[in-house]
């Protein structure tokens, strides 16, 4: 007979680790001890991939919840984007007259919409996830880093769907691909590390303290502002000089929006600059966030 002793003291707080200690009695009775570990520590790789299919199951369960009862099911991950491409190509591109680096503005926009989109939607989704899913975490042991995740990895079914519309605006314009689109799975393990790392710092502060789940939309907002969206990077050197530039690189999703659109319309030269500096912010970010997540997680329970 085997029992999982949960208890609030060992089975529902923080565990980075699974440690078994077998006891034997005269019945042949079996109990496993889920012990915590103590210290910094990124993730368990060998405990993530025993809990794969509970991964897998969780974002299939994230998708289906996403498009349950919807009338036009997926092509919400298409109308989102491309509603905010032509809101974007009528006041910006045509009352405001922004710059687009020689790019039809349809395009330009919505290029750089599909990775933002993705970003914001699993940043934000990933900063909630700990406390929508606390009835789950303090019941039954698992690695509570699946959590946040989960919304990351589902938000690549829309990011791919809404990509592929991208293909159809290149059509239209007349607009070939060139080899730069080779260094797009590059980008997007940038994209995927970044929302990641936010995903985790924010969840991890936002169980605690309440107000990250009201304050991460504005940053949102303010995040959007900031990334080369509506307009091109290229504004910030020809304004501030290479030097700003270079630190502007420093938000990962400057690197990839712009490489987004020189990867897949081929008008400008790689960014390599911004995209050097995101891959080291963006590598950063994950990393802390995966420490700072796992030395938090002993307290979720207490606390949800």
């Amino acid at each position: 007979m085997l029992s999982c002793p949960l208890s609030s003291k060992m089975g529902l707080r923080g565990r980075s680790h699974i440690k078994t200690e077998v006891k034997m009695s005269q019945k042949n009775d079996h109990t496993t001890i889920i012990k915590a570990h103590s210290g910094w520590q990124i993730l368990d790789w060998s405990e993530l991939l025993h809990y794969k299919d509970l991964l897998y199951f969780m974002v299939m369960r994230e998708v289906t919840v996403l498009y349950k009862q919807t009338i036009l099911g997926f092509s919400w991950a298409v109308i989102r984007p491309v509603l905010s491409m032509i809101i974007f190509s009528i006041i910006f591109g045509g009352l405001a007259k922004m710059p687009s680096d020689g790019i039809p503005y349809p395009v330009f926009s919505y290029t750089a919409l599909v990775p933002w989109l993705y970003f914001s939607t699993a940043m934000t989704k990933s900063t909630q996830s700990l406390i929508g899913g606390a009835n789950i975490f303090t019941k039954v042991y698992f690695p509570r880093i699946i959590i946040p995740l989960t919304p990351v990895l589902a938000g690549l079914i829309d990011f791919f769907i809404a990509l592929v519309v991208v293909g159809v605006l290149m059509a239209y314009y007349s607009i070939m691909p060139t080899i730069n689109i080779i260094w797009l799975p590059l980008l997007i393990l940038i994209m995927i590390m970044t929302s990641a790392g936010i995903g985790m710092w924010l969840s991890s502060l936002a169980i605690q303290y309440r107000d990250i789940r009201f304050a991460v939309q504005f940053l949102s907002q303010l995040l959007m502002y900031a990334a080369p969206v509506v307009w091109p990077a290229s504004l910030i050197a020809e304004k501030y000089g290479q030097k700003i530039h270079l630190i502007y690189g420093l938000y990962p999703m400057a690197g990839v929006i712009e490489g987004f659109r020189s990867a897949l319309l081929g008008q400008l030269e790689m960014p390599w600059d911004l995209i050097g500096m995101g891959f080291i912010s963006g590598f950063i970010l994950f990393i802390s966030g995966a420490l700072y997540f796992k030395r938090k997680e002993r307290i979720f329970a207490d606390v949800a």
